[in-house]
């Protein structure tokens, strides 16, 4: 086998693909989206279908479908995060975009000025740094900041390490290029292992969200949600959403698949703040679960990479055109109109099917 010194795609390859440790968690998830049921309806009227518009934040989109932060889009494309966010705005949908992003959020923002779009945000030790990050990002048209909670330290992402993962020389992040080096070389293990533990702040807790408010007048959406004493927590701390995600599995293992947390963040959080949610989104069909259980809005990540990879912003476009055609096929035979008709009726969990639950006395 080739191994990362040979063929640097495979090391980035790895990057995108792998997940933590032993990717228990990375590898079960697709079985908790398929323990999920789907409740076909009969005759239901495909002629009054209405669509998938939806609305995030208050801010209309096309479809609930939307894009995930994922770092370092020139590993696979020329044009990177530039052409992610004209894909999303040919398909009028919502692009969130990584602080480690390629392409600066200026040069996003100006490669679709009209389109939808809100910032992922790691943490700096630097208040300054972080108070400018928020003030470009208001002035460039984001809509929201997207608050990574889930990155305390980076996990244990042992294909990163065996790789020594590193960014080719003339790649850098293009973000946060003018406060520090952006080089990110693995010389004992993963450069980005290396570059978190230096320049993030890791030191980053709850009080803190605190201080955002004071840094910008953004909406503040908690990422990174898996349990609703954390959902109960983030409604306490002022957020105005949280998503609900386990950062595809690259953090802590053995963990529960994002899907099988879902509800109980939406019950965590009691109506009143919106939910959004990712993790092993690859059907329709997974998305309608995701909303069924109360996410507002999902997030696709690895499959925006493999269609940018393959085709560029035309592949992106692909990936979300099929995705939604899944969706909408998925909404008429469930007998959805339109998404607000997408409840908790819609789906069966596995467990509600047990003989001890059929035959227990209610």
């Amino acid at each position: 086998m080739w191994g990362a010194k040979d063929n640097p795609k495979k090391m980035f390859h790895d990057y995108y693909q792998s997940g933590a440790e032993g990717e228990h968690t990375l590898n079960t998830t697709r079985d908790a989206f398929n323990s999920i049921k789907l409740k076909a309806r009969a005759l239901g009227d495909a002629d009054a279908f209405k669509g998938t518009e939806t609305t995030f934040l208050g801010h209309k989109i096309a479809s609930p479908i939307c894009l995930a932060p994922t770092a370092f889009h020139m590993l696979v494309n020329p044009e990177g995060e530039c052409a992610t966010a004209r894909a999303a705005a040919g398909t009028k949908t919502l692009q969130c975009l990584s602080t480690w992003s390629n392409c600066s959020l200026e040069e996003v923002a100006e490669a679709a000025p009209d389109n939808l779009r809100i910032l992922q945000c790691y943490f700096s030790r630097s208040d300054e740094v972080n108070k400018d990050i928020f003030e470009r990002a208001e002035k460039a048209g984001y809509k929201a900041l997207a608050v990574t909670v889930d990155t305390q330290i980076l996990g244990n992402r042992e294909a990163d390490a065996e790789n020594k993962f590193s960014l080719p020389k003339g790649i850098k992040m293009g973000t946060i290029a003018k406060y520090t080096s952006t080089h990110v070389t693995g010389v004992e293990g993963s450069g980005l292992d290396e570059y978190v533990r230096k320049y993030k702040h890791n030191g980053f807790t709850w009080k803190d969200i605190l201080k955002i408010r004071q840094f910008t007048s953004l909406p503040i959406i908690l990422k990174g949600i898996q349990c609703k004493e954390d959902a109960a927590k983030a409604v306490e701390y002022g957020a105005d959403a949280i998503w609900v995600s386990n950062h595809g599995a690259r953090q802590l293992d053995t963990t529960p698949a994002s899907i099988e947390v879902l509800e109980e963040c939406v019950q965590g959080v009691d109506g009143k703040i919106e939910v959004y949610f990712d993790g092993g989104v690859r059907r329709g069909t997974d998305v309608l679960k995701a909303l069924a259980l109360g996410a507002s809005a999902v997030f696709i990540g690895r499959p925006q990479l493999w269609g940018l990879a393959i085709d560029g912003q035309k592949g992106v476009e692909d990936v979300l055109k099929i995705l939604n055609s899944e969706l909408q096929r998925s909404m008429i035979l469930t007998d959805c109109q339109e998404v607000k008709d997408i409840t908790k009726e819609r789906v069966i969990h596995s467990a509600y099917c047990s003989p001890k639950y059929l035959t227990a006395k209610i």
